[in-house]
């Protein structure tokens, strides 16, 4: 009972995610509803022929009553009408498949991309913490993979389900109407597949969940492989992948082969079923026609309706099993959407245009993982326009730090501070303007350098991303490449070098004109020619905004006007430099509780 609640839950959400497609299923419905009466008339020719054409029975009486005498009273003519009604049911049939399949696929389309879309934004609006936990390839799966259970249930499964259930009252009614005896032992198989279909149904949940699993797992081997790809061919290590790849698709194949034996061995048990029915209305029909109880066109026309009788009856079963598999894909989906936001924004949160860039830290603590804090108690205060340093090993919380600022993660304990207001109290759109970020590893798009120039201001025009391009000292190898700013970059920038990456993406900084600049360790990568070149761009870039400069080597700290020192996640010393901006005001920091002196080190 938990697992039929739960389904008629999925259910419920699914009608609600294609309310807006209503009109276009319904429109489904009716055209698939049209099947049934077609199937009713459609063996009709053949009774006509038998019994009107070469027997002596009369035509069935609507007929005799429209058609003229010389086509009801001569055989040929009877036969030429059953012939022609033949056709024409064939022709209606086409047409009303075909119209059916074009508003099907024009709904189906729809209703994937409503849901992919939704569950895509959603997942961009989780915070890294949310990625870190699950993995790209399993939220790519289910975008692509899972969202389709949508137009699988809405559009194949409920509407054939549905439909069956008319067309099966249909057929037993009119069977019935021919001979009850028949009608009666016919659907005597029915309480037999519904037991079967209540057998199947949680194996079929069961299975589909593996499978999805190991797929998604196969995915990751792929995604995973294909991002390091320069690592794995730099140490040889294809056949290693390879043979990872084949161990985790293996272990999905063999779960899919599972799955379809399920599925073979229940439609084997409906077949076989359903034969016997047949074979014992064939065989009382026989009896029928041989006392005169039944002509033996009935019998044909009987036994024509007894498979369009046993069709529904079938779907019924074998859809009740399948709609587990992708109600499966459905929950997935709607997982995703139900995961809470753990960096929301609040309902009355406040709009910012432009901040003057003042900064504090007050007793902030951070955890990836619960129980394993990675920042302790950092508290320090940094006035608008300063520039901080931050120095300390491998490890020791500087990038964390910074993203906290940004909010890509919210601090476990304190409050960060902007411009006296805590940063959870912004607009998550307008906080984020007031940052321009440059990363250690450029990341560029593969699309054109114009594009990546512009990707924080979209409108920007032309004229605005070259002199950006100037600032950063990128203009200059940008208009000597082929297509100047129209190159497209490739795949994460890997058509051009790591400092032409790098300079890009400080003109991008340039363009976005945001108060805060957040550099971490932008010339780690490079040769020291070019690390010289951009400390000059970026010297330029710093010019009268409030600057987090993370950085190993000192003296590339040595343009700044503070220099926080971190160890194992915790703020260890200060020191104020010499200040190479107008007043830029005095660092408070829990180092060493006071305003700091000149240069003096505390800690």
């Amino acid at each position: 009972m938990q697992t039929r609640g739960s389904d008629m839950a999925i259910y419920r959400r699914l009608f609600l995610q294609a309310r807006p497609y209503w009109l276009h299923i319904a429109g489904i419905f009716l055209l698939s509803l049209l099947d049934g009466p077609l199937g009713l008339v459609t063996p009709l020719p053949l009774k006509i022929a038998v019994d009107s054409g070469i027997g002596s029975h009369p035509l069935p009486r609507i007929l005799d009553r429209v058609l003229p005498p010389n086509i009801t009273g001569s055989p040929s003519g009877i036969l030429l009408l059953a012939a022609f009604l033949m056709v024409a049911f064939a022709a209606l049939g086409g047409l009303l498949g075909l119209a059916s399949t074009l508003l099907r696929s024009y709904t189906a389309e729809q209703l994937v991309l409503s849901f992919r879309t939704r569950v895509f934004a959603h997942l961009q609006r989780m915070s890294l913490k949310y990625h870190d936990a699950k993995g790209t390839a399993d939220s790519v799966y289910r975008i692509q993979n899972d969202t389709v259970t949508l137009q699988y249930i809405c559009l194949d499964g409920l509407p054939p389900f549905v439909t069956s259930v008319f067309t099966l009252a249909a057929m037993f009614y009119v069977t019935f109407r021919i001979d009850k005896e028949l009608a009666l032992v016919a659907m005597g198989v029915a309480p037999f597949l519904f037991v079967f279909s209540q057998r199947y149904r949680p194996l079929f949940r069961e299975r589909s969940k593996e499978v999805k699993r190991l797929e998604s797992s196969a995915m990751g081997v792929v995604q995973e492989v294909l991002s390091a790809l320069r690592v794995v061919k730099a140490f040889g290590r294809e056949q290693h992948e390879e043979n990872r790849y084949v161990r985790q698709g293996t272990a999905g194949m063999w779960a899919r082969i599972k799955l379809e034996f399920i599925g073979g061995a229940y439609s084997l048990v409906i077949g076989l079923v359903t034969t016997a029915g047949t074979a014992a209305v064939l065989w009382i029909g026989m009896r029928h026609v041989r006392t005169g109880e039944l002509t033996l066109g009935s019998l044909l026309l009987v036994m024509s309706y007894l498979g369009q009788l046993y069709s529904p009856l079938k779907t019924i079963g074998r859809k009740a099993a399948s709609l587990q598999g992708n109600l499966v894909g459905a929950e997935r989906a709607f997982s995703v959407l139900d995961q809470e936001r753990d960096v929301p924004e609040r309902p009355n949160a406040l709009s910012l245009k432009r901040a003057s860039g003042s900064i504090t830290f007050q007793n902030i603590s951070f955890a990836y993982d619960e129980g394993h804090p990675v920042l302790h108690d950092i508290c320090f205060e940094v006035p608008a326009g300063a520039r901080v340093g931050i120095s300390g090993r491998t490890g020791a919380g500087k990038t964390t730090l910074l993203s906290l600022l940004t909010r890509l993660y919210d601090p476990t304990s304190g409050a960060i501070l902007l411009d006296g207001s805590d940063l959870r109290d912004y607009r998550l759109v307008d906080l984020r303007n007031q940052f321009a970020i440059v990363l250690q590893e450029p990341v560029l798009f593969s699309t054109t350098i114009a594009e990546n120039i512009a990707y924080a201001r979209p409108e920007a025009r032309e004229e605005e991303i070259v002199r950006a391009a100037k600032l950063a000292d990128a203009h200059d190898f940008i208009v000597g490449l082929a297509n100047g700013y129209q190159t497209v970059v490739g795949e994460r920038g890997m058509r051009l070098s790591g400092g032409e990456r790098q300079r890009i993406a400080l003109a991008r900084a340039f363009l976005k004109d945001a108060p805060v600049l957040l550099l971490d360790e932008p010339t780690s990568s490079v040769d020291m020619k070019t690390e010289e070149a951009i400390m000059k761009a970026t010297e330029r870039l710093m010019q009268g905004r409030t600057t987090f400069l993370i950085a190993h080597r000192l003296s590339t700290l040595e343009h700044c006007d503070f220099r926080l020192e971190m160890e194992h996640g915790r703020l260890v010393s200060t020191v104020r430099t010499t200040l190479q901006n107008a007043n830029p005001g005095p660092l408070h920091s829990k180092a060493d509780s006071m305003t700091l002196p000149g240069s003096a080190r505390h800690g």
